[in-house]
């Protein structure tokens, strides 16, 4: 009788069991479809065509005459945006206007500021007076000449003041003074360079990762306040770029040019507002995030960098004991 009752009881829960399964296989299904739909039209479709000289004659770069930025206001003036490049030397930033107006045929203007310094922005403010700015690249910034416990940095009250004047406060002052014109005529692109290091805490690198994930937040939350106004501002979040910032000389597939690197985050824009701008970023950002746990992604982080900090310091060593032993033959060939 107990048996029966039992079968009885199973037989019931068949059916239910079967629909909930099918609807859980189905909703898997979809959203697995989803993803890859969206992934195609990020990474194969792109959104290339959203930039031109429609959202405003110029495009302004910031720490426009090396690396991710340099390329960023070739491929820019290669849409046909004027350019406006605004870095530290005067003489780079002669060079690189002088490479775009003979190469892409466009109007350039440049500003050099020290954007360690505060006191800057009134010069930048009377250099964009009048430009109708469609684009905007937040792209200067510095990071550690090697990976370093937070009290050993040496002269860490100025590496803390510089630290967040050029990672932090220019991204501030850049959007305050584009923005307001952007939104008068309910267009434009900000894309604010963040890094992957400020998805998550990087020891040894701890004040820039935070500032990168300042910049990131920053640009979110401006997106939220600013999408329903036409504008678009993204957050960009490279891993390693083969740059001189980074020391990487040789590219790889996961570290690649600043010419592949942009190319793939341009086509990017108006698709995600975060983003690692890159397809192999991507994958390394969705497995740091999703699949490995925080605690892990940390442990190794700070390991790598320890590793870094242990080499950087031993090849100083070595320099210093050389340049003494150089020195002393010096000396002595002179006696």
């Amino acid at each position: 009788m107990h048996s029966l009752k039992l079968d009885d009881m199973l037989h019931m829960t068949e059916t239910p069991l079967f629909w909930v399964g099918t609807f859980t296989v189905a909703s898997l299904s979809l959203w697995v479809l989803h993803r890859l739909l969206q992934g195609f039209r990020i990474w194969v479709l792109g959104n290339g065509q959203l930039l031109s000289p429609k959202l405003g004659k110029w495009a302004v770069v910031t720490g426009a005459t090396d690396g991710i930025g340099k390329v960023y206001a070739e491929k820019l003036a290669g849409k046909g945006f004027a350019m406006m490049l605004i870095s530290r030397s005067q003489d780079k930033l002669d060079d690189v206007a002088r490479q775009l107006e003979e190469q892409y045929k466009v109007e350039t203007k440049t500003i050099a500021v020290d954007f360690g310094l505060s006191d800057i922005y009134p010069k930048i403010e009377a250099g964009l007076a009048g430009l109708e700015i469609g684009v905007l690249v937040n792209n200067v910034g510095i990071s550690y000449p090697y990976p370093e416990y937070f009290l050993h940095i040496p002269d860490l009250d100025n590496f803390i003041t510089n630290m967040i004047n050029v990672n932090m406060t220019s991204v501030c002052q850049m959007t305050r003074l584009v923005l307001p014109r952007m939104v008068q005529r309910s267009k434009g692109v900000v894309l604010n360079i963040s890094s992957a290091s400020g998805m998550y805490p990087f020891p040894l690198l701890t004040v820039y990762s935070s500032s990168k994930a300042f910049v990131d937040f920053f640009s979110r939350g401006l997106q939220e306040e600013y999408k329903a106004k036409g504008i678009i501002v993204q957050s960009v979040l490279p891993f390693f770029v083969a740059t001189k910032m980074t020391r990487i000389k040789k590219p790889t597939l996961d570290k690649p040019t600043p010419e592949r690197y942009v190319a793939a985050e341009l086509n990017t824009i108006g698709l995600q507002g975060q983003t690692n701008g890159y397809f192999p970023h991507a994958v390394m950002g969705w497995l740091t995030t999703v699949l490995v746990p925080i605690n892990l992604v940390i442990y190794f982080g700070a390991r790598m960098n320890r590793a870094q900090r242990t080499g950087y310091l031993k090849r100083r060593k070595l320099r210093e004991l050389a340049n003494q032993s150089n020195g002393k033959s010096d000396r002595l060939k002179s006696e």
